[in-house]
């Protein structure tokens, strides 16, 4: 099994006391009622509103004036957000939505950059009770239309600009009633009251959705309901050791799940002030950022890091950092390498924590009281009863690989795949969710990430399902069959290999590739294309023509081919 180096609590520099002490103790006495009582409000009548949580109420107490959201865009310019000033257009959002008639249960999608009109449209659209669902806006035609003909949703805000990409879909989508550019949300809003009765939704009542890729099919809509927010405000205080003093800078996008659970949900929750910067990746400009705002807790992924570390220590040195205090990553495993790296510049390593789109908040983690063993996952939050099981559901010994399963019935668990009833009980076992990871468990309860059990990329920390983009490849009019594979890169952790046979009359060229390569960035996002391409005569498929990557990705690798008895051509 794998070598590790432990960095010890002393070696981490601890500038103050973190909000768990003792993961241990915290763990074997963990009652969530208990730890709830006087960090997340419900209402009398026991029900529970997840933006009522994460705003509304700081709106109203000692919170009111404190800066929320620090909007930062790419040229630094800056608008500055107070719980009650965001609260207020939470407000006017919602009421503006009731009057287009949005309902309970309706869905309200946005397709939008890191803006203002993201956070306050998404919590008055959870303030009405209807379900909030977030696009990256990077994502094209096809990934658009997938995403809003699926979830019906009803109203999709966006703006002018990336509007474009809807023209050649808009008439597919017949439940779409509104499209709201953000130029017309700044003349409407101010025609609506700023004050609004927050909905008394039921905690199970669905709260906001995301669409994740697998390895078939079209991308699946993960559902979540309003009693996330308590595993949410729990792991963003006790995990990434938010306190209320805190400026916290979180550098996802909320078009992802970590976008909304630790830059709109569970962090504002916790009344932290939060950064949110809109321009694109640049190590000068990022130091920058925390040097001006005094950033105290950052989380981020680990091909950010990366390629912080590719730009070098002397851009470190040459800014004032020493506001960081604890450092969070996410998104995909974090190499020893670039932690180890950044303890030695940073004077703090980046904790890696694990979760999924599906568990909607961490489940497990590295913690600031807590030795970290470099490589590892972490141990699970207090209450997530995490295991190794083979296929059957049955529980294997440390130091045995298997599937990282997590006992039903967690707090921030997935409710529904909307429209799958079917998909969504094919994740349980015996009373397991299962994730879908490979990995094992140590001696010392330590869990180490193996590798994915299906064919999910994962490029830049984002998820990206072969299927759709094999399917925006073949859309081009060269291409007759595409498979597509993740294949192992040191700076993005994988990147996108694309097996193509084209159709009869066209020939292989480097010109081909990049149309191509461009073909998909326009159909789907910036980061989900090809960064390789190799033509071939034929892909291997079984015989009822199902495309084999594992194969692709054996060949590709060097590694073995197994069982190859039902395929068509092997």
């Amino acid at each position: 099994m794998q070598k590790f180096r432990i960095i010890t609590v002393e070696d981490k520099h601890l500038s103050v006391s973190p909000n768990l002490e003792n993961h241990e103790r915290a763990y074997r006495d963990f009652d969530l009622k208990g730890w709830v009582r006087g960090e997340v409000e419900y209402f009398d009548d026991g029900k529970l509103n997840a933006a009522y949580n994460a705003v509304e109420r700081h709106a109203h107490n000692e919170n009111k004036n404190k800066v929320a959201l620090y909007l930062v865009d790419e040229s630094l310019n800056e608008t500055k957000l107070t719980f009650f000033e965001l609260n207020q257009l939470a407000n006017r959002f919602g009421n503006y939505l009731k009057s287009l008639g949005v309902n309970h249960g309706d869905r309200v999608f946005f397709f939008l950059p890191r803006t203002a009109e993201i956070f306050y449209g998404f919590l008055g659209t959870l303030k009405i009770g209807a379900i909030a669902g977030t696009m990256f806006s990077a994502f094209g035609s096809d990934a658009i239309y997938d995403r809003l003909e699926n979830s019906s949703a009803k109203v999709l805000v966006t703006t002018e600009e990336l509007k474009t990409r809807l023209i050649s879909v808009r008439r597919k989508l017949p439940a779409l009633e509104h499209v709201i550019t953000t130029k017309r949300l700044a003349k409407v809003l101010a025609k609506h009251s700023d004050e609004l009765h927050t909905s008394h939704t039921d905690v199970d009542d669905p709260a906001f959705m995301l669409y994740t890729s697998g390895t078939t099919g079209k991308p699946k809509g993960v559902i979540h309901a309003h009693k996330a927010i308590l595993q949410q405000h729990l792991t963003a205080k006790y995990v990434l050791d938010l306190k209320p003093e805190d400026v916290y800078w979180c550098t996802a996008d909320p078009g992802w799940v970590t976008g909304i659970s630790y830059q709109i949900l569970g962090t504002l929750s916790n009344a932290a002030s939060t950064v949110v910067y809109s321009g694109r990746f640049d190590p000068k400009t990022w130091y920058k950022i925390i040097e001006k705002y005094r950033v105290t807790v950052w989380y981020s992924a680990p091909t950010a890091i990366r390629m912080l570390q590719a730009a070098g220590d002397e851009l470190v040195r040459f800014h004032n950092l020493s506001s960081l205090r604890h450092l969070g990553s996410v998104g995909e495993p974090l190499n020893p390498q670039p932690l180890l790296w950044s303890n030695r510049v940073f004077k703090h390593p980046f904790h890696d924590t694990w979760w999924q789109t599906e568990t909607g908040a961490i489940m497990i983690g590295n913690y600031p009281c807590l030795d970290i063993r470099v490589g590892s996952m972490g141990k699970p939050f207090p209450g997530i009863h995490p295991a190794i099981v083979d296929d059957h559901g049955n529980e294997l010994p440390p130091l045995t690989e298997g599937n990282l399963a997590l006992k039903k019935g967690f707090i921030s668990q997935m409710t529904k795949i909307w429209r799958r009833p079917k998909k969504y009980k094919s994740y349980f076992i015996k009373g397991w969710y299962i994730t879908g990871d490979r990995a094992y468990k140590d001696k010392e309860g330590y869990y180490w990430f193996v590798g994915r059990a299906d064919d999910v990329i994962k490029t830049q920390g984002e998820r990206v399902g072969p299927f759709e983009v094999e399917s925006a490849i073949v859309s081009y009019p060269a291409c007759a069959e595409a498979g597509v594979i993740g294949k192992p890169d040191a700076l993005r952790g994988q990147i996108i290999k694309a097996f193509i046979a084209l159709k009869p009359g066209f020939k292989p060229s480097e010109k081909l590739k990049l149309e191509i390569t461009e073909h998909v960035k326009h159909h789907l996002a910036g980061h989900a294309y090809p960064r390789e391409i190799e033509f071939v005569d034929s892909l291997p498929k079984t015989r009822s023509g199902k495309i084999v990557r594992r194969l692709l990705r054996a060949k590709e690798l060097g590694l073995p081919l197994g069982d190859t008895s039902t395929l068509e051509e092997y």
